[in-house]
């Protein structure tokens, strides 16, 4: 019987090497991700073609920039204040003139047939009022002679009924003697309380009828001087004294009423008037102040009117000058403003650039220990002007970031510099 064969152990059994196997295609895996990723989201870039700012804490005050026209501080419009057809233009727009200065003549027919029409109407009207005095002087008249022969009457009888009781005392006449003296001087005396109160019941009702002629007489006359007055507003005269800037009326043109006719300017100051995005309106408040530059020097404005209407995505304001206003400045100059739209405030300030196009500012490439890199970083953006934005989260004072354009980095999470 022969002895048994000893078997050798495998140094490299099927599961180790499996295990060694599934391990390096991990690492291999890991090693291919992380490349592709790391080529995927970085860019390299020159640093000299970048603009890097540093964060700051400092003064803060937003501001826009607005353009604004020069304009006369004082400007009348001009406008029909009665239709009618242009007859006459007496003064052309460019030239000075004065208060009460006829500038163009209008006419119409309508109003002038109209004012006949009440000057009829009046004349009739007085006509009536003059017959009514006179029969109303005729009337008085009447009553005076009919009270004086009632009075006349009652006079005589009067004088008849006191010899009658004298008579009747001493029997020398008849009962019925007596009886129809005194009847009689009854009667007249009652005649004449009728009389009176007949005459002042017509005499009130004749007085009624003359006030009511003489108040139809007053509002005729009114209405006849008013019917004047819109036929003198046919002669367009200046306001005020000015320069006649503009005067849109051409002969045979018709005008109506109230429809605008130009303007005059006083040309003894000058204000401000820009007009600002409609965004604007409501951080827009009166005593705002402004600032521009001419002539290498600084002068301030201060906003005194705002317009609430607004056209085409704007709205308007005028700005008077804080102190002097700058010398040789002329009508429809243009100036470039600094418009405060806040009071001055420390804040956490990042210096405006072209990145914000890109990010909306909800995030910056924030540069990285070394200046080497820089990566995204989330930030929160508040209130800006026309050179650095308040940052609210996401940055702190000595941080630097990339401001200028990213529109060439695509959607890469970091810059790598050269």
């Amino acid at each position: 019987m022969g002895m048994d064969r000893q078997i050798e152990k495998k140094k490299w059994p099927p599961r180790r090497i499996a295990a060694i196997a599934g391990a390096v295609l991990f690492v291999a895996f890991a090693v291919y991700v992380f490349a592709f990723r790391f080529r995927t989201s970085s860019l390299s870039v020159a640093k000299d073609r970048l603009t890097i700012s540093k964060v700051a804490q400092g003064p803060f005050q937003e501001y826009i920039a607005v353009m604004g026209n020069v304009i006369p501080r004082q400007t009348h419009f001009l406008s029909a204040e009665e239709g009618g057809r242009v007859e006459d233009v007496i003064v052309r727009a460019g030239t000075m003139v004065k208060k009460g200065d006829p500038l163009l003549r209008l006419s119409n027919a309508t109003l002038a047939l109209d004012i006949m029409w009440r000057e009829s109407d009046f004349f009739t009207a007085t006509n009536n009022l003059r017959a009514t005095r006179l029969s109303m002087e005729q009337f008085q008249l009447q009553l005076r002679n009919e009270i004086n022969e009632v009075e006349n009457e009652l006079q005589q009888e009067t004088r008849r009924h006191d010899r009658t009781i004298e008579l009747y005392k001493a029997q020398l006449i008849s009962q019925q003697e007596y009886e129809l003296a005194m009847d009689q001087y009854d009667y007249l005396v009652k005649k004449k309380a009728i009389t009176l109160e007949s005459q002042k019941n017509n005499t009130a009702i004749r007085q009624a009828q003359l006030d009511g002629i003489e108040e139809s007489v007053r509002r005729l006359d009114a209405s006849l001087t008013a019917a004047r007055k819109r036929l003198e507003n046919l002669i367009v005269r200046a306001p005020i004294s000015g320069l006649l800037t503009a005067l849109s009326a051409e002969i045979g043109e018709s005008k109506t009423m109230g429809q605008s006719l130009g303007q005059i300017d006083i040309l003894e100051g000058f204000k401000v008037r820009a007009q600002i995005d409609e965004h604007y309106l409501p951080r827009t408040a009166l005593d705002r102040t402004g600032s521009f530059t001419l002539a290498g020097r600084t002068f301030g404005l201060v906003v005194k009117k705002i317009y609430p209407e607004v056209l085409d995505g704007r709205f308007e304001v005028d700005l008077e000058f804080a102190a002097e206003e700058p010398p040789g400045i002329t009508r429809g100059q243009t100036l470039h403003i600094d418009l405060n739209l806040s009071d001055v405030s420390e804040a956490v300030l990042l210096p405006r650039g072209g990145f914000y196009t890109s990010t909306g500012g909800n995030w910056v490439f924030l540069v990285e220990a070394g200046g080497r890199s820089a990566v995204r970083q989330p930030v929160k953006l508040g209130r800006y002007n026309t050179d650095a934005f308040e940052v609210l989260e996401g940055l702190q004072p000595g941080d630097e970031v990339v401001t200028s354009s990213y529109e060439s980095f695509g959607d890469v999470a970091r810059l790598v510099f050269k």
